[in-house]
């Protein structure tokens, strides 16, 4: 009898080993065939179409026809550099977005240089969410942020994007208050 005990627990350990292996070699495959780029005036249409789903995602009243002023405003700021992308790539499908404006506000003592980086359209698509994609994102746009000089980050996080912020290290202002115009 202590021989079949021995023998099931042994099993079971290695039935537990092997699908812990599977789960991590799946996760291992999956995450090399992400690849991560910055965005191009290329990719733009693809990228305002992700933009406008999470907006949606969010729950953002549709009053307006959005697009041609997302091609505006990505078009501009592409251009001079005040906005930067990072894209999740699988194949030829973008699957994950990020976005990074880039503003000056007067320097302050928490920000000496005045730069700041508008973190926005942190997106990933729904089959490809909880495998570390929008983290990764985060990373990159935050090291473009580093680079380009920003003493800091700012967002108005969606109810699903706060876990990832709050575990990144970004703390909540509650001062921050807005006056629509």
């Amino acid at each position: 009898m202590s021989m079949l005990k021995k023998n099931t627990k042994k099993e079971s350990n290695n039935f537990q080993f092997y699908q812990k292996n599977q789960l991590t070699m799946s996760m291992e495959i999956m995450a090399m065939a992400v690849q991560y780029r910055k965005l191009t005036r290329k990719e733009l249409d693809t990228f305002i179409e992700m933009r406008i789903l999470q907006l949606r995602e969010e729950g953002a009243k549709e009053d307006i026809d959005l697009k041609p002023a997302l091609i505006d405003y990505y078009n501009r700021h592409l251009a001079d550099g005040t906005f930067i992308s990072w894209l999740a790539v699988v194949g030829d499908k973008i699957v994950g977005t990020s976005g990074m404006s880039y503003v000056e506000k007067p320097p302050y003592f928490g920000c000496p240089n005045g730069k700041i980086g508008l973190l926005s359209s942190m997106f990933t698509s729904k089959d490809y969410r909880r495998q570390g994609i929008a983290k990764e994102l985060l990373s990159r746009i935050i090291n473009e942020a580093k680079e380009y000089g920003c003493g800091s980050v700012q967002i108005t996080a969606s109810d699903m994007g706060v876990l990832l912020y709050t575990d990144f290290g970004f703390v909540r202002n509650g001062n921050f208050m807005q006056y629509k115009l």
